[in-house]
């Protein structure tokens, strides 16, 4: 016999169809319209983005100045030694991150030589890190990629792909760091931590499942414009899906170039003292690259810096080592991107190649 004190199925229907009545009015409001529209005008999210890292790297500098002032470092030598390995380690990185945007394309016939992709992506990391937006770097590459192999639609397959692979790469390295020392769980950083990497993979498996899946952007194969961009997505997928061992390759250059970017971590924290251990680094520095690429700051600043203390404050490195951490691993980021400069100006003038530009001819 049904609890007379429990709601009834019925009810639970009308609060359900009032519920979904208010979002509709609320959505179709003409306050709420103009408060989007707002919000989506370009340089209104830039100032937002500008707010949030200013907003943030201020309260943090307040909040742990007392721990940055006092920081004494034994040798200023080893000091400069540990960064110049973290410089280099990051321009390794790139290197590999070219080389996994390279196999991409390789794999799916977007004909491009190694040099002229290591141009462009150097060319993108330039103006990803010095303009507000990572959006701007991602665009260059699709064009300049586009020019060269006849079809921007392949090239916006290409880089969507790449970038998906450091998604699946990233948790990965948490979950297993967490794994071979579950007392990182006991703190609620290495909780967090935890709890981001599975989400991640969730969201990420929904993602290429819907991309790949013939109901999903498969349904939007074949068309114009933004509709063709997204079936090059989908056609794109379909290839490694059907081609494990290229699969594997991008899989595990993808590995080597998060690895070299946790190195990199690792070795900017040496040389402010921080230490909180090599599994440490691999459970929560990937997290913190995760968290840092959400556009809701300006190059990550402020919410990279925030997401440090939040995951190591318990492991032996206080606030004011972690807000210097981040702000140092951005200069080393800024600095090793200026090697793109010459790429962007010069890039542009590179002659296209005449390669087929359909997406039905990838194999």
């Amino acid at each position: 016999m049904r609890d007379p004190k429990a709601p009834s199925p019925r009810l639970h229907r009308r609060l359900l169809r009032f519920s979904v009545s208010a979002a509709r009015r609320l959505a179709a409001s003409p306050l709420v319209r103009a408060v989007l529209h707002f919000l989506a005008l370009p340089l209104v999210r830039t100032v937002l983005r500008f707010g949030v890292s200013g907003g943030l790297l201020a309260w943090l500098v307040w909040v742990s100045w007392e721990e940055i002032s006092s920081l004494d470092l034994d040798s200023k030598s080893a000091a400069a030694a540990w960064m110049v390995a973290a410089a280099l380690a990051i321009a390794i990185a790139f290197v590999m991150a070219s080389a996994r945007w390279w196999q991409v394309a390789d794999t799916l016939d977007v004909t491009a030589s190694g040099r002229s992709m290591m141009s462009i992506y150097l060319a993108a990391q330039f103006i990803g890190n010095f303009l507000p937006t990572t959006i701007g770097g991602d665009v260059l590459r699709i064009n300049r990629l586009g020019r060269i192999c006849g079809s921007r639609a392949n090239a916006f397959a290409t880089v969507i792909i790449e970038r998906l692979t450091g998604w699946i790469v990233l948790p990965i390295f948490t979950l297993a760091a967490l794994m071979a020392q579950p007392s990182l769980l006991r703190h609620s950083g290495g909780q967090i931590a935890g709890g981001l990497a599975l989400g991640t993979l969730l969201i990420l498996a929904l993602i290429v499942w819907f991309a790949e899946h013939p109901r999903g952007l498969g349904r939007l194969a074949g068309g114009s414009h933004i509709r063709d961009w997204l079936g090059a997505v989908h056609t794109g997928l379909s290839v490694f899906r059907r081609h494990r061992n290229a699969a594997g390759r991008l899989v595990g250059i993808g590995f080597a170039y998060q690895f070299m970017l946790v190195v990199a971590t690792a070795l900017a924290g040496a040389a402010i003292g921080a230490s909180p251990g090599l599994l440490a680094w691999f459970a929560f520095a990937p997290m913190v690259l995760i968290v840092q690429n959400l556009p809701v700051a300006v190059g990550g600043l402020g919410v990279r810096e925030a997401a440090l203390v939040l995951f190591l404050d318990a492991h032996g490195v206080n606030e004011g080592q972690a807000v210097l951490l981040g702000l140092l691993l951005y200069a080393l980021t800024l600095l090793v991107s200026l090697s793109g400069a010459p790429a962007l100006a010069l890039g542009g003038r590179r002659e296209r190649s005449k390669v087929p530009a359909e997406v039905t001819a990838w194999r």
